[in-house]
C-alpha cells in the first residue's frame, strides 16, 4: 500500500453531509459567563458532529447550541461540545463540535 492509497482510506465513522456553507446560529458561554450568539457557516454535518467556520475562536470543551433556520417556525437545534478550534490561513477558525447523544 502506498502513501497515496493510504490517503484515500475513509476514516469517518458516519455519513457526512456537505452543508455548502449554510448559515446557522451558534450560542455559547465563555468561562466568565459572557454569552455569545453568532451567525456562522456550517461546512459539514454528520451523525457525530458539525464542522463550522467562525470569525472568532471558541474555546475547547465549551458547550454550544447550533440552531438551523433560526428564523423559521420549524427551526431545529442541536447541542454539543467544541473538540477542535484551528486557526486557518484566512484568519477564520475551523470549529469541530461533537454532538451530544
Amino acid at each position: 500500500m502506498t502513501e497515496q492509497d493510504d490517503a484515500r482510506i475513509e476514516r469517518r465513522r458516519s455519513f457526512r453531509l456537505d452543508m455548502e456553507k449554510e448559515l446557522v446560529n451558534i450560542q455559547w458561554q465563555d468561562d466568565t459567563g459572557q454569552e455569545f450568539n453568532k451567525t456562522i457557516a456550517c461546512l459539514d454535518f454528520s451523525k457525530g458532529g458539525l464542522k463550522l467556520d467562525c470569525d472568532q475562536a471558541i474555546p475547547l470543551n465549551v458547550k454550544a447550541t447550533v440552531i438551523f433556520k433560526a428564523a423559521a417556525p420549524q427551526s431545529q437545534s442541536l447541542t454539543g461540545q467544541v473538540v477542535r478550534c484551528l486557526k486557518q490561513d484566512t484568519g477564520w477558525y475551523e470549529i469541530a463540535l461533537r454532538l451530544d447523544n
